[in-house]
């Protein structure tokens, strides 16, 4: 701990000697961090006094394996779902006010208030079986296995805060380190299936029942299936922790 305390101080002591060397009031940055998770980020932040600036980021992450899929699996209970095929995307844009506490423009601890809207791109494969009925009396049919492919979006509005130090490393180059924050706000989504051939009535009602048991508090879920489509829109809060991150940027 002592070790990175002191490297801690070497820096704070060497973005204090170069001031003469910094100019430029705006800074391209990316997220390490989240480049190395395929969370793609770039941010343009801009100076508007010696304590205060204004920046705008836009994150991007192409579909993929459902992450921590053991945790989500505690909040959405149903073992219909396919949750080692589920893919999920996102893309949202960040808008932040920084309040810097340090002696130098966008340099030092800062408080960052922030608001982030948000857009979630899912696939979620849904299992069900229906039992069809037979033709002749006395004989009956196996259950016939089906698959239902929900596709669609959930697009949330949040708002919160976080604390971070910046350091100007060298001439132009930055390196932002995001402390800890939050955010909290509301979402709303809709996902829909379209069979390739209308479903019969007995796998309308199966796969309605399928649906309908899935519980994922805090959100609320409304399903309706019909022989040409099954839509589920969902509705609740939104909240995210914002931990920490590496972030070099180009003063300019």
């Amino acid at each position: 701990m002592k070790k990175y305390v002191a490297i801690l101080f070497i820096l704070i002591y060497q973005q204090a000697s170069s001031q003469s060397l910094i100019g430029g009031n705006n800074i391209i940055k990316t997220n390490l961090s989240g480049d190395a998770i395929h969370n793609y980020n770039i941010t343009f932040e801009r100076s508007i006094s010696r304590f205060m600036s204004i920046s705008l980021s836009y994150r991007t992450m192409p579909k993929s394996s459902l992450p921590l899929q053991a945790i989500v699996k505690k909040f959405i209970n149903n073992p219909a779902i396919d949750f080692d095929n589920i893919q999920v995307g996102n893309n949202a844009l960040t808008a932040e006010a920084r309040f810097y506490l340090g002696f130098s423009k966008m340099a030092g601890f800062y408080v960052a208030p922030y608001t982030r809207s948000a857009t979630i791109d899912l696939t979620v494969p849904v299992h069900y079986t229906y039992q069809p009925t037979s033709p002749l009396p006395g004989i009956v049919l196996p259950p016939i296995p089906m698959q239902a492919q929900l596709d669609g979006t959930i697009r949330s509005t949040s708002y919160g805060a976080y604390v971070g130090m910046q350091f100007q490393l060298l001439t132009k180059l930055v390196l932002d380190v995001w402390m800890i924050g939050g955010h909290y706000g509301q979402s709303n989504g809709k996902l829909q299936f379209t069979p390739p051939t209308p479903l019969p009535a007995l796998a309308v009602a199966a796969l309605q029942k399928t649906l309908d048991e899935t519980k994922a508090n805090p959100f609320t879920l409304k399903s309706t299936v019909t022989a040409n489509s099954a839509v589920i829109d969902t509705e609740g809060p939104w909240a995210g922790i914002r931990g920490l991150g590496i972030t070099v940027g180009l003063r300019f």
